[in-house]
């Protein structure tokens, strides 16, 4: 049934009061605490939680090489490490997102916290293999709760514009960098302590969150609560693992394989019939009004193309770093630090300065085009480079090119969203960023390694051929990653509006909408 357009100061479905285009946007919504003043603080919890969730993608995999020691694991297992979270973490997302609107975004935030340190306790102490693998899909299980219920608490928390944009422009800053900062962090652990520190340290950061959002956030859910969407909670889950466990299989199976083609095509069927149910259910898990949005739309694509080079980048300029310019897994770390600080930089100045003036329909694209150039100049990376003179400006750019990109498509996909639907819109942002990583990370690997495949053919294996060999499938993952952000630059700059936001005036539009 269509619902007459809400008038000012008339009760919505969350029992708050509606406000004209000129009234102040600084009225507090669910989840938002009480004094301007604990704003940060808040900002500052939910930031730590999504550190937390991002940075344990990467850090694991400079651990990688000493738990397959320990455990005894095989090669070909050891992908199990990494997928077994990505599984769980991608394909469960959007229902963490819908429970977070159900129950409330407070209780799922620390329920999410708490078992995520489970999770990493028993990771951390894992005798086996097996349980270090069901280990890692209890972290995704979890951190499938919090993610979406940080993201969407932030969304509800900073309401004023100027506020907001400060505020996503750290929590950009810190989804962006969380790769970077695993590897660091990864790093130091694994060589200063040893592998299961890498998950024992999430320990601390779940401790120092919960007690924040213990004492910071306020209890609450929407009082008009929408129903779960069980059909669809099982459409998209179920496609969304097929479509992840597909992209993985890859890396160990030809694309020729059922075990690759088979997942992949069953999970396009189910998200096809995902997509056709959620325009029948009564209760639907994704409504249309959160996607259809063409600035919304065009924030979700950026966030998953952006992913999709993003991750390539980190995993494959790493392998350059240690096995081709023999750095230490520290010293690695440390190579990504400037451009984590260009990005955080970027992502502030970009949200708070550059977006309210011009809007995001210049700023991503151009972002997405740095992007891509910075691609392109790691290319021109050989086994004389040095970091000063050949890495560095190609990381600072592609910094200043991400930070335009995160901050702004995060930004984006959640203005001017009902509190109702807070948390479902959340989850999409991680689930596009996610997936996209996932298939970014499979394709980029099968065709770095079809490059060293291809050079190696008619030459002996000597040292120097197997070392061009590795720099070929490197630059064969640049330009493939170029191309995604090139990509990218098309879509947003088609599909995002012209001028400055107006995200206050988004929820009343609908209304009248609907």
């Amino acid at each position: 049934m269509a619902r007459h357009a809400r008038q000012p100061g008339e009760p919505d479905e969350d029992g708050r009061r509606g406000r004209t285009a000129t009234e102040p946007a600084s009225r507090a919504a669910p989840g938002q605490e009480r004094g301007p003043s604990h704003r940060w603080w808040v900002l500052g919890v939910i930031g730590l939680a999504q550190l937390m969730v991002v940075l344990d993608a990467t850090i694991v995999n400079i651990a990688l090489p000493s738990a397959q020691q320990d455990l005894g694991f095989t090669d070909g297992n050891r992908q199990w490490i990494v997928t077994a979270y990505a599984l769980a973490f991608g394909s469960l997302l959007l229902l963490g997102g819908r429970i977070a609107d159900l129950v409330g975004r407070r209780v799922v935030f620390l329920t999410g916290l708490v078992g995520f340190a489970v999770a990493s306790a028993i990771g951390g102490a894992a005798p086996s293999f097996e349980i270090l693998v069901l280990a890692r899909a209890l972290q995704g299980m979890f951190g499938a709760l919090l993610a979406p219920a940080a993201l969407s608490l932030l969304t509800t928390t900073f309401t004023v514009p100027k506020e907001r944009a400060k505020a996503f422009g750290i929590y950009g800053a810190i989804a962006g960098a969380g790769g970077a900062v695993g590897l660091l962090l990864g790093g130091v652990l694994t060589e200063y302590l040893n592998w299961r520190w890498c998950l024992y340290v999430n320990l601390l950061f779940a401790f120092v969150a919960f007690v924040g959002g213990l004492r910071l956030l306020t209890a609450g859910a929407p009082v008009n609560r929408p129903k779960l969407d069980i059909p669809g909670t099982v459409l998209v889950s179920a496609g969304l693992f097929c479509i992840v466990f597909g992209f993985s299989n890859a890396e160990t199976h030809p694309w020729s394989s059922v075990q690759t083609w088979g997942f992949l095509l069953a999970g396009a069927v189910l998200l096809a019939a995902f997509a056709w149910w959620q325009t029948r259910a009564e209760h639907p898990l994704l409504p249309m009004r959160v996607v259809l949005d063409r600035d919304r739309g065009a924030s979700f694509l950026a966030m998953f193309i952006s992913g999709a080079g993003m991750f390539g980048v980190f995993l494959f300029l790493t392998y350059y770093l240690q096995k081709s310019l023999f750095y230490s897994p520290v010293s690695t770390g440390l190579a990504f630090l400037p451009m984590v600080a260009v990005m955080i930089v970027t992502s502030v100045t970009t949200t708070n300065v550059l977006v309210p003036r011009f809007g995001a329909k210049p700023i991503v694209p151009l972002g997405m085009g740095i992007a891509a150039a910075a691609m392109m100049w790691l290319t021109a990376l050989n086994l004389n480079s040095s970091y000063l003179a050949h890495v560095l400006p190609p990381l600072l750019c592609l910094g200043l090119g991400l930070g335009m990109v995160f901050a702004t498509a995060m930004n984006l996909a959640t203005a001017g969203v009902g509190a109702r639907d807070a948390g479902v819109a959340s989850a999409m942002v991680n689930t596009s960023q996610q997936v996209g990583g996932s298939i970014g990370t499979a394709l980029l690997n099968t065709l770095a390694t079809s490059a060293a495949t291809n050079y190696l053919v008619g030459r002996k294996p000597t040292p120097a051929a197997v070392a061009q060999a590795q720099l070929e499938s490197y630059a064969t993952a640049y330009w493939w990653s170029a191309g995604f952000f090139a990509v990218g630059l098309l879509v947003t700059v088609i599909l995002y509006r012209r001028g400055a936001p107006h995200p206050h005036l988004v929820e009343e539009t609908e209304a009248a909408r609907a």
